[in-house]
């Protein structure tokens, strides 16, 4: 009996030690990249459409796309652990690579001359290790692009059927016009345990020249979903606007796009779960707007962009919201929008396309 105690003293002691170590070294790993720092653009292949000191015109009409990819993990018949779903991986390597060439293949299809991606994993256990920023630029050829990076973890023993493990993820803007200067933005986080297996949340900045002297100032966002307040939401979107707004003030044009994690339907909050926090268009600075409520014809956005992972994609039972999207300057003429219905196909997010014109 005595023995049998002293084994289970023993096995207790390690289990806690163990513990005590791993806690140890995942608060030691976690860091937060620093806040303003330059980002290094750089150019994929020639590009047929601009040459090299091209401008963009004063009344001319450019088409913008942003598409979450969602580390290439989520076809239709996946669901997210942080959902409430089964899955903290992807199904395998080989489904990985096939997801995300499609969606490099759309964006390759439909050509637009700017993109905004998110969810884009570099070096990730989730998904194998497939770097899929290198495997997206064998389609998306002919842009400058820059890339920021949101996530670099420690290795995640959560959840325990099927650990996240270690994942480094970002948000990539690519350019047909040079982009002269990129910057990375750090967002402000919880600051609780769920920063964890949250992201290192940011937003980049892209400037691109134009003929008049000015600037189309390009934001990619992609704000909290998991373990964000109320109060962290909107410190994010205030710390946004503030930036945006400077650069409005100064004569620039002015898009921001990606995924906001908030439903940018507010009417739309039916069945609504907690997660599909309304957007709060009345803190918009003066001069902006959502341009999804410039849309012209409402079967244009009729599809939503997002749907829920908690189980695998039905048609007829999956919730699903709009969570992607843009908002925009008043000097921005928004002259197409549409939510681009691929069925939740490649990722739990479906694009987003827009045409707008500099006024």
């Amino acid at each position: 009996m005595k023995k049998a105690v002293k084994w289970i003293f023993i096995i207790v002691l390690v289990l806690a030690v163990s513990l005590g170590a791993y806690v140890i070294y995942v608060f030691k790993a976690y860091y937060r990249l620093p806040d303003n720092l330059t980002l290094e653009v750089k150019r994929n292949g020639e590009n047929s459409y601009f040459d090299e000191d091209f401008a963009l015109k004063s009344k001319g009409a450019y088409f913008i796309m942003t598409y979450n990819i969602g580390f290439g993990a989520y076809r239709r018949d996946y669901s997210f652990f942080m959902d409430g779903g089964k899955s903290s991986w992807a199904k395998d390597e080989e489904s990985v690579m096939a997801s995300v060439s499609a969606m490099g293949e759309i964006v390759d299809t439909v050509s637009p001359d700017f993109v905004l991606l998110q969810e884009i994993d570099i070096d990730g256990t989730r998904s194998y290790h497939v770097d899929e920023l290198e495997l997206l630029n064998q389609f998306i050829k002919g842009y400058y692009y820059d890339f920021a990076q949101n996530y670099d973890s420690p290795f995640l023993f959560f959840p325990p059927w099927e650990p996240h493990g270690a994942n480094k993820a970002g948000l990539a803007t690519y350019s047909r016009a040079e982009i002269r200067q990129a910057m990375r933005r750090s967002l402000p986080i919880s600051e609780s345990f769920s920063k964890f297996v949250d992201l290192d949340r940011c937003y980049s900045i892209s400037r691109i020249p134009t003929e008049n002297k000015k600037e189309l100032c390009i934001y990619n966002v992609h704000t909290s979903a998991y373990g964000g307040s109320d109060e962290i939401r909107q410190a994010q979107l205030s710390m946004l606007y503030e930036d945006m707004t400077a650069d409005y003030k100064k004569g620039n044009y002015v898009i921001c796009g990606g995924d906001f994690n908030h439903n940018l339907k507010v009417g739309d909050q039916e069945n609504a779960p907690e997660w599909a926090y309304p957007f709060p268009k009345e803190t918009l600075p003066e001069g902006f707007q959502m341009a999804i409520d410039r849309v012209r014809d409402a079967e244009d956005v009729a599809h939503n962009t997002c749907r829920s992972a908690k189980t695998p994609y039905d048609e007829e039972t999956t919730y699903t919201v709009t969570l992607d999207g843009f908002i925009v300057s008043d000097n921005v003429i928004v002259n197409f929008y549409q939510n681009m219905d691929w069925g939740y196909e490649f990722s739990d997010h479906d694009p987003v396309l827009m045409q707008f014109i500099l006024d």
